[in-house]
């Protein structure tokens, strides 16, 4: 049985080891046969690509020998003769408007171009009301697709504070102003630039002064009151003192006669808009504004049924007050001065004091040139007496807070309904600075459909690590006082601008009317400032007012609405030389906003979102390139 075991045994050892040898064999072949096609087809390539033959009485050693230390000459001619190019290749795609995009510069004689307020085309409107002041945008085949040029000189503006008492002369070349109001102390001319002493026509003492004596009649300094807004502002003196004493105003005035009136506001750094009380309602949503003031605007607030003043009441908050200085207020002590009778000046105050009453505001005050009424914290006394003494009517149909090329009416608009006569409509707000991170009554209540105080606190939050993140991308966000005026294209519930709020900026906050949810009254509510605008449209605005344009999914909100290179061209119109630029959308769309933007000749780059690279949306970061309208000649220099 051992014997059995033991051959077995031997048998199974002899098989292995006959496989083992039959496989080692087998491979030894595969590696012969392999070595050798390998050098064949070597050899076949090199008698391919070289100009030594290869002829059947030349050996291997000699051949590799003349083909492994060639002569220079063989081994450029050798070099020469290789073409690695690709034979098989596709036509390339046929042009599109972006590959087409050509931004020129336009003509010097258009470094003010206001699209919307040109003067020119304004001229084919009615003159009745003002209506030719109004905005009048170009049609589409209209639209100038150009670079706007500075003029020749330039210079980046000075910085704040120091821009609110002086700009160059050189970037808003008129020197109008400074003869018409001397005498008023609106500006000056010195040597290459501006003085702005902080006068006005009914504030000889200075803007200043005039709010301290504002300031003994109700209270600046409180909180209470945060965001003014002021008609007719001249040179924007009034908004320019205010701002020291943290009151956020809004400045407009046409463009008219007064030359770049709201140009110089801006060149000083302080808010302001080309815009005129004519037909259509100011672009503000109700209950937005502390407090509205009037120096001399000569704006017709007791005629056309008082609907001016009406408007002011819209935009008015509950519990706000309009001030009111200059003619007719204490007539019988001007009236002389005024070049205008007594018997006009009365009828004139009469007719305000009547409108007021209609409005259900409460006079509070008249003293020396002063007049401070007061706007009613809720509607019910004024549905009470309305009964007895005829007040306007109410209005039924129009929403208070649509602001877009809406007309104005007669008709007092409705303050939200309380339950006590004690409360404020539409919710008390926090006296500043805690307005800012409050939560907005209309956001508490529930007015803005689906957005909750959980998400404007998450928003408020989310944007101060945006904001943070930004400056590590853009050092000159980061540093402090290089920038003044900013813009923010599409702000949402304004936290961008919250962000900010200790940095010596202010922003300009708009929400696109094309925008889901209208949220312009709770950056109101929050103590900022902004407008409404369609950027299909140009902005109502002069060219250079923004050090800093940012925009959060803008070309995607419109898309398929209007040309994307015309939303750029409006931007590099209203950006300033030297001036940065950040957006932030889908990858696919900041790739296209780059070409039209190199095209501009903007400096562009793209950069990872703060959560890292691995996100679609992106961050383009861009900074205008300087430059200037060539020197004019000598004939258009005696001109200036």
């Amino acid at each position: 049985m051992a014997n059995n075991h033991n051959n077995w045994v031997s048998v199974l050892v002899q098989n292995l080891t006959s496989k083992k040898q039959t496989n080692l064999l087998k491979n030894l072949y595969f590696l012969t046969f392999t070595t050798v096609l390998c050098t064949l087809f070597y050899l076949l390539g090199l008698w391919q690509h070289s100009t030594t033959p290869f002829s059947a009485g030349t050996t291997t050693t000699q051949y590799l020998s003349t083909t492994t230390c060639p002569d220079p000459a063989i081994s450029n001619s050798t070099a020469a003769a290789l073409d690695f190019s690709a034979h098989h290749t596709i036509p390339d795609p046929t042009s599109t408007p972006a590959r087409e995009f050509h931004a020129p510069p336009c003509d010097p004689s258009f470094s003010e171009y206001t699209p919307c307020e040109d003067v020119k085309r304004s001229l084919s409107f009615p003159r009745d009301r003002l209506i030719y002041r109004e905005r009048h945008c170009p049609a589409p085949n209209e639209i100038l697709r150009c670079r706007i040029p500075a003029p020749f000189g330039y210079r980046i503006p000075l910085r704040w504070p120091e821009s609110r008492d002086a700009a160059w002369y050189a970037n808003v070349p008129h020197k109008e102003l400074t003869v018409e109001k001397k005498n008023q102390n609106w500006v000056h001319y010195e040597g290459d630039r501006f003085r702005f002493p902080g006068g006005g026509t009914m504030f000889p003492r200075g803007a200043s002064a005039y709010i301290d004596d504002i300031g003994r009649l109700i209270n600046l300094r409180d909180g209470s009151i945060r965001t003014a807004l002021d008609t007719g502002c001249g040179v924007a003196s009034w908004g320019a003192y205010l701002l020291s004493r943290n009151i956020l105003a809004i400045s407009f005035a046409p463009r008219d006669t007064h030359e770049a009136q709201v140009q110089f506001a801006l060149e000083r750094g302080v808010p302001a808009l080309i815009g005129v009380l004519a037909s259509i309602r100011l672009p503000y949503p109700s209950r937005s504004f502390d407090m509205a003031h009037c120096s001399r605007c000569l704006i017709p607030w007791g005629q056309y049924d008082g609907i001016y003043l009406t408007e002011v009441d819209r935009v008015l908050r509950p519990g706000g007050y309009w001030i009111l200085s200059g003619p007719p207020i204490n007539w019988r002590t001007h009236w002389k001065g005024w070049e205008r009778t007594q018997e006009s000046l009365k009828e004139e105050q009469d007719g305000i004091e009547r409108v007021a009453k209609s409005l259900c505001w409460k006079k509070l005050i008249q003293k020396d040139d002063l007049a401070i009424w007061q706007k009613p914290t809720n509607h019910i006394h004024c549905k009470i007496t309305r009964k007895v003494f005829k007040n306007r009517p109410f209005c039924e149909a129009q929403n208070p807070d649509t602001a877009w090329y809406t007309k104005m009416d007669t008709c007092l608009t409705k303050l939200p309904e309380v339950s006590d006569i004690r409360q404020v409509s539409g919710g008390e707000l926090a006296k500043w600075p805690e307005r800012l991170t409050a939560v907005p009554p209309r956001i508490s209540s529930g007015s803005l459909k689906g957005i909750t105080a959980e998400m404007f606190k998450d928003n408020t939050q989310l944007w101060k690590k945006r904001v943070a993140y930004y400056k590590t991308i853009d050092y000159q966000l980061a540093e402090r006082g290089r920038y003044r005026n900013l813009l923010d294209m599409n702000a949402y519930l304004g936290g961008f601008a919250a962000a900010l709020i200790d940095d010596p900026v202010w922003v300009m906050n708009i929400v696109p009317v094309e925008a889901e949810i209208n949220t312009l009254g709770a950056i109101y509510e929050r103590g900022l400032i902004g407008t409404y605008q369609n950027w299909c449209e140009a902005m109502s605005t002069y060219p250079r007012t923004y050090d800093f344009i940012h925009g959060d999914s803008v070309f995607s909100l419109y898309q398929n609405k209007c040309n994307m290179e015309d939303i750029l061209l409006e931007m590099d119109r209203i950006l300033r030389p030297q001036g940065s630029v950040i957006l932030r959308d889908d990858v696919d769309v900041l790739l296209k906003v780059k070409r039209f933007a190199e095209a501009m000749q903007w400096d562009a780059r793209i950069a990872d979102h703060e959560k890292g690279p691995h996100q679609r949306e992106k961050i383009l970061v861009a900074v205008k390139q300087y430059w200037t309208a060539p020197q004019p000649d000598e004939d258009q220099q005696r001109k200036l």
